[in-house]
């Protein structure tokens, strides 16, 4: 891959027990006996942050530091760069643990057979006991769930990665996973009797893995937690040769405003029109594409966005989740054979990626799969669009063709429930400190009308909401006639979102009240913020570290439904009206 630089790993090994501290000096593991303890100090004195329960630590067998640098083609951050220390330790059980502390977290993994269970990995008990506040999502197997403060907790209680906990003096830590193989289950965390301790538990497993997961702890104040990439750092390098043919963008979206799937060739003619006028490079073409009406098929559909320079994406039914009563088309891609087949006839006739929806947890049989599709696609230049999925786990750094995951309770849900609308606005304002640290999220933003319920935020909620959140692969929800009925300056914001960012500044905020984000493409800022109360709220920021700031500054704010103004001064704080927004692009 000629975009992605190769790893970098100092060897320099040692058999006695140096500091384990990270090289900024920050954060601190000690591994010893049966557990490894976590703490962080910011020129103060140090801070328990958890602790996790490992058995028969003994001796320190290697020492190494980790200098490494690589280049993402989506994501927070083109350029990455992480600074660690790793330490090998032997295990009475016969195996490794590999512990990593990093100036923005600490990682840890079990090696060798010796060392896991007939599951996959032993669980592992982890306590957070003197965090003051948490956010803890319940664990279903789409991911889609709302990330409450303190939610109460009982014995037993499922809980889905990433979860956010909050200590004195402005530290936090968020809890994920990353580098999950063929041969692993993805995890999640049980609650225990105990106040702040979990277990964290690996799916069901048919193999025994030669190593786990990297259970991860990202720490530090929220602009570090938010702007972390500790989780594709841990992930594997990537693995296809050529990248060049991978192109994040925005796309026209069907299902939001009906929904339903796409088996109207004259809807998707309509949001094909769209695209072609805002200059967005993506149709996304929804389930129900093998029922076409009067006699089109989905060859129409993709020839006619091809035919109008608009590249399509198509849905399938992974056939491994939801089957009984779900749309399709199902079980094209479930075996290699038919796979291949199907992702050959893909790339023919015109189309640039596909959308695999309806998994079924995070068992191994479905990361094996997931993973799978994302190397067979690779093959024939499609893009991977995974939604009713687990959590991203450092696949994008692996597989770039994956350009994004849902694995949130997003804007479709408006179809769904009436719940979504009071909740939306606060659930907003959590997710850039929580779901969409570790990973592209597809929350399908952007409304001005509603859908099936409706919807409290502004307009320039809605608007922030593009740039705010993360996703190779930015799916706009509204209706064609609303999006070209907006002013010049709307339509044409659209027209030059990027997808893929050089840079990302968390400017300000606290989860479910408020958040400012700061995005950087080639020498464009684009500055979003939400308020997530119903109160009128001042965002007050400070852009003074932000590189190359022009003076070409047009703000999106809150009014009637729209305050649009252009200046050549940066304003550092906004005025949002209750559950609103903006947006400043500086150029």
């Amino acid at each position: 891959m000629k975009k992605i630089i190769t790893a970098l790993l100092i060897l320099c090994v040692s058999a006695g027990a140096g500091a384990q501290t990270s090289p900024n000096g920050k954060i601190k593991a000690t591994a010893k006996g049966d557990s490894i303890k976590i703490s962080y100090r910011d020129g103060g004195k140090w801070q328990r942050i958890c602790s996790a329960e490992v058995k028969g630590i003994s001796g320190l067998t290697r020492k190494s530091n980790v200098n490494e640098k690589y280049q993402m083609l989506l994501g927070k951050r083109q350029m990455c760069q992480a600074k660690g220390v790793e330490y090998q330790y032997s295990l009475a059980s016969g195996g490794s643990l590999i512990l990593r502390v990093y100036n923005d977290g600490v990682a840890f993994r079990l090696m060798s057979r010796a060392s896991m269970d007939f599951n996959g990995e032993h669980p592992v008990a982890v306590s957070f006991a003197s965090a003051t506040n948490n956010w803890l999502q319940k664990w279903v197997d789409s991911y889609e769930e709302f990330f409450p403060k303190n939610r109460p907790t009982k014995k037993g209680d499922r809980w889905a990665f990433p979860s956010l906990f909050e200590y004195g003096n402005g530290v936090f830590a968020l809890l994920t996973e990353a580098d999950v193989h063929k041969d692993n289950a993805a995890s999640c965390l049980y609650s225990t009797d105990k106040k702040g301790e979990f277990t964290i538990v690996a799916d069901e497993n048919v193999n025994i893995p030669k190593m786990s997961t990297w259970k991860t702890v990202l720490i530090g104040n929220l602009a570090d937690v938010v702007e972390s990439t500790l989780v594709t750092t841990l992930s594997e390098p990537c693995r296809i040769d050529d990248t060049s043919w991978i192109e994040p963008g925005v796309a026209a979206w069907v299902y939001w405003a009906y929904n339903h799937g796409s088996n109207d060739f004259n809807i998707i003619k309509k949001y094909t029109d769209m695209a072609k006028v805002l200059k967005l490079p993506y149709v996304l073409i929804d389930a129900e594409w093998d029922e076409f009406k009067d006699g089109k098929t989905v060859e129409d559909a993709v020839r006619y966005a091809t035919d109008n320079g608009v590249k399509p994406i198509i849905w399938y039914n992974s056939s491994v989740g939801w089957i009984n009563g779900a749309p399709g088309p199902k079980f094209r891609l479930n075996n290699a054979d038919d796979r291949e087949k199907e992702f050959a006839w893909c790339e023919k006739i015109g189309v640039k990626g596909v959308k695999i929806d309806f998994f079924s947890g995070d068992n191994n049989l479905n990361m094996k799969y997931m993973i799978e599709l994302l190397e067979s696609a690779a093959k024939h230049h499609l893009l991977v669009n995974f939604h009713g999925a687990t959590l991203p786990r450092g696949w994008q750094r692996t597989y770039p063709n994956l350009v994004s995951t849902e694995g949130v309770y997003g804007a479709e849900w408006y179809n769904n429930v009436p719940t979504f609308t009071d909740k939306a606005a606060a659930h907003n304002a959590t997710l850039p400190f929580t779901r969409n640290v570790v990973g592209s999220m597809d929350y399908t933003p952007c409304a001005f009308t509603d859908s099936q319920h409706p919807h409290i935020t502004t307009h320039a909620h809605e608007l922030a909401l593009t740039a705010l959140y993360e996703s190779g692969i930015q799916h706009l929800a509204d209706r064609p006639e609303s999006f070209l009925a907006q002013p010049a300056e709307v339509r044409n914001y659209l027209s030059e979102l990027p997808t893929a960012w050089d840079e990302t500044r968390l400017l300000a905020g606290y989860p479910g009240e408020y958040v400012v984000m700061a995005r950087r493409k080639g020498s464009t800022w684009y500055i979003a913020g939400i308020n997530g109360t119903d109160k009128d709220f001042s965002a007050k920021f400070s852009t003074k570290n932000l590189e190359r700031l022009g003076r070409d500054v047009t703000v999106f704010a809150d009014g009637n439904p729209w305050n649009i103004s252009k200046d050549q001064s940066l304003p550092n704080e906004i005025e949002m009206k209750p559950r609103g927004g903006f947006v400043i692009v500086v150029k």
